[in-house]
């Protein structure tokens, strides 16, 4: 299968996992989804990434946010070394690890680099919307945690753009200020969308205070 890229539509599958049969379209329903690998089970990188990531999942569900990791070992070793996780990382993993023994979802996916790892996923995380397109593709090395915050960071980036005409400037945070698109040049419209007013710093750079989500 070609490489996945932005817009496209994230493929439907079903896989066992630590909870059971998941069926992915069922499990996500209308709602958002991060859906992330991991290299190995039993590894110390992936047991502060799961654990941190069941410390946040109040504030994905808050976001209307599905969470789902994956690797390539089997259901038994993953409720194995959730003890671990859960031990260790002093939460409770509360969203399923999907077993994918059989490389199914690592290949519709294209989460096995072989030049990296040969046979084991890499560190790759879909922001998936409710339509099931694909909104953002990450890839880190194995030797390198992923930031959680940030993950979370362009989920309010995305909910907040789709919903309003607007762009988010770099190291923007929720409630900081936006950037209204360029592409919308009718003052009336702007006035309408953004009563707060805004500032021009350039014709085609204007920036107002964020919008009530």
């Amino acid at each position: 299968m070609a490489t996945l890229r932005l817009g496209d539509t994230a493929p439907d599958f079903e896989q066992d996992s630590s909870v059971g049969r998941i069926k992915f379209y069922e499990f996500v329903g209308n709602k958002w989804c991060v859906l992330f690998s991991h290299p190995a089970d039993f590894t110390p990188v992936c047991t502060t990434e799961l654990g941190y990531t069941a410390k946040l999942l109040n504030e994905f569900h808050e976001r209307d946010v599905e969470v789902i990791a994956l690797s390539v070992d089997s259901a038994e070793s993953h409720n194995q070394w959730i003890k671990d996780i859960e031990s260790t990382q002093h939460t409770e993993v509360r969203y399923p690890i999907l077993a994918d023994v059989d490389r199914k979802v690592s290949t519709l996916y294209d989460m096995i680099h072989p030049n990296a790892i040969a046979t084991l996923t890499v560190r790759s995380v879909f922001i998936i919307d409710p339509n099931k397109k694909v909104r953002l593709i990450l890839t880190y090395p194995a030797s390198t945690g992923r930031n959680f915050d940030e993950i979370l960071r362009v989920i309010d980036s995305l909910q907040l753009t789709d919903k309003h005409s607007v762009a988010t400037p770099a190291n923007w945070e929720d409630g900081d200020d936006v950037i209204i698109v360029p592409s919308l040049k009718d003052e009336s419209v702007i006035r309408q969308k953004f009563p707060k007013g805004y500032k021009e710093v350039l014709p085609y750079f204007r920036v107002t205070p964020q919008p009530k989500t």
